[in-house]
């Protein structure tokens, strides 16, 4: 490797980071990350640039296009990719990976977990630096040294692995998939959705047909109603929009299979939130247009504010099913770039995608 640079340069890292969360969380970490390398090289400087990081013929990050990004810096003493896409290697979810020919570290952001603090993020960054084959002592090691991954692999030839656990690793990483999906970017894509749901789940305040349904049926029933209607969304719209993954090579099976559970889980908490919207909205105008006594008389029951949730949780149930036909008949609903799957294949050679 490079023999380090004098003291009044410092130690340099670039930091390039997927555009969204990880570029966010990357430029969060950075003055905290500084003066952590600051206390083991004496001076320091970390650069944070955004990089829709690419995907080679190998299925490895494409490095190329690092080396030309690197040409921009004076001096960079080692290279950070921090990107959203999920890694494995020996069929456990991969936290980082380090390249020492190279002085490349690759890092996954899913699998360090999303929800953890900033300092999860610059313990697993200074893990990678303190992987270097240049003279560190053995304490600045232990000092950084991870207490819930351990590396594999050699650093100064080869390369090392970091793995997380086989089962947390692998719920961290679906779960940090789903929360670098962002839910919420779905909300504006959904506006057709909504509209048919709401206008099919206002049947429910003037019908009181819909009235004797809801306070005839017991509660477990009625959440189940809610579940099936939310549930039977989800699936018209992953078949509408063609989101779910199939493997195109052998080794992707567990990889797809993140893929797909993260654009369920995503799919499932839009849905959930538009339920929840509905719910809320029926509700209060049930409050307003149902006249108690009027429907006492209709039900043969005091007209209790459990029995407006009843009709408002039944009602945005209808309007959801109605809602998930509305999306698939709108040209403009569009979620594929919502999943990682997708994502992914932009990332790929233009011929990869041909092909």
């Amino acid at each position: 490797m490079d023999e380090r640079p004098p003291q009044d340069v410092g130690f340099t890292v670039l930091v390039l980071a997927d555009p969204g969360q990880c570029v966010d969380r990357a430029r969060a970490a950075q003055g905290r990350f500084e003066e952590e390398l600051a206390a083991v090289f004496g001076a320091a400087t970390v650069h944070v640039r955004t990089q829709f990081l690419g995907i080679s013929d190998s299925n490895t990050l494409a490095l190329a296009p690092v080396d030309a990004v690197r040409g921009d810096y004076e001096h960079v003493d080692m290279t950070l990719l921090l990107t959203e896409m999920p890694r494995r290697a020996d069929k456990r979810a991969l936290i980082a990976e380090l390249l020492p020919d190279r002085e490349v570290a690759t890092l996954s952001l899913p699998t360090i977990g999303v929800l953890s603090g900033r300092e999860r993020l610059v313990t697993v960054f200074m893990a990678c630096v303190m992987q270097r084959g240049d003279a560190l002592t053995e304490q600045d090691r232990a000092r950084y040294s991870l207490r819930w991954s351990r590396w594999s692999g050699t650093s100064d030839r080869h390369g090392a692995h970091l793995r997380s656990s086989a089962v947390i690793g692998s719920i961290r990483t679906v779960l940090g998939m789903v929360a670098t999906n962002a839910p919420w970017r779905a909300a504006p894509k959904l506006s057709s959705a909504l509209a048919a749901a709401s206008a099919t789940g206002a049947f429910g305040i003037f019908y009181n047909s819909i009235w004797q349904m809801s306070a005839a049926l017991s509660t477990p029933r009625l959440l189940l109603i809610g579940l099936l209607a939310m549930t039977s969304m989800v699936l018209w719209l992953i078949v509408g929009n063609r989101l779910w993954e199939r493997p195109m090579r052998d080794d992707a099976t567990t990889v797809l299979l993140y893929y797909n559970l993260s654009t369920v889980l995503t799919l499932f908490l839009c849905v959930l939130s538009l339920y929840v919207a509905l719910v809320v909205l029926i509700l209060g105008g049930s409050l307003v247009v149902i006249d108690p006594d009027f429907m006492s008389g209709v039900l043969g029951e005091p007209a209790t504010f459990a029995r407006y949730v009843d009709i408002a949780w039944l009602s945005a149930a209808l309007g959801v099913v109605a809602g998930g036909l509305g999306a698939s008949f709108d040209d403009s609903t569009d979620l594929r770039q919502l999943t990682h799957g997708s994502r992914e294949s932009l990332r790929r050679p233009s011929r990869d995608a041909q092909g």
